[in-house]
């Protein structure tokens, strides 16, 4: 008589369990979709991911490769002259475009005879597909940016439509991460220029 009566409280406690087995899987899904949706919005405050779209920058990158952006280079750095930064563009909000700082607040920047001068330093400048094939002259304001593509002479950056407001700056570009075979960290040279 014992093996009957222990035979429903066994058949009773395997509902039991496959409650509480619903209930750890219910809560283990709702755990890791509320640990998804942190690490989306902690990674996009940090950083960003851009298309390169066209070949204003080339050699450095090419059409077509995505690049990782971070948000925070600015917020704890200074801009350098050099660097790859991804930003709103002013003539149009919406589109965003990657160049290469030339020009840093109060700096001069001067092109003539093929050559970028800034502060009157002329630049090496071996990252750039071609020599620029125009002229001109401008001066930072505070605030503001001048920016060139590496592809000098099919860029549409500073030279066509003025400085960049650092407002617009959305973060330094940091590497390639795809297609695979182009991973790679970019080099943002040291372009070098006395005030």
């Amino acid at each position: 008589m014992e093996n009957l009566e222990q035979q429903p409280q066994v058949e009773e406690a395997k509902p039991a369990e496959e409650k509480t087995d619903r209930k750890r899987f219910t809560m283990d899904i709702v755990e890791t979709l509320v640990l998804a949706v942190i690490l989306f919005v902690g990674i996009n405050a940090v950083s960003a991911r851009v298309r390169v779209d066209g070949f204003s920058m080339r050699p450095t990158l090419e059409h077509g490769e995505f690049v990782l952006v971070s948000k925070l280079s600015y917020l704890f750095g200074e801009y350098q002259r050099g660097d790859i930064i991804v930003f709103h563009f002013p003539l149009d909000p919406e589109e965003e475009l990657v160049k290469r700082v030339i020009g840093l607040p109060g700096d001069r920047v001067l092109v003539q005879n093929s050559q970028v001068f800034v502060n009157g330093v002329m630049l090496n400048e071996d990252y750039i597909a071609q020599a620029p094939l125009y002229s001109g002259e401008w001066v930072v304001m505070d605030g503001q940016l001048f920016v060139l593509g590496d592809n000098r002479n099919n860029s549409n950056d500073s030279k066509d439509w003025g400085l960049l407001p650092q407002e617009n700056v959305v973060g330094k570009a940091v590497l390639i991460y795809w297609p695979p075979p182009m991973w790679n960290v970019l080099n943002h040279a040291e372009v070098n220029a006395a005030q």
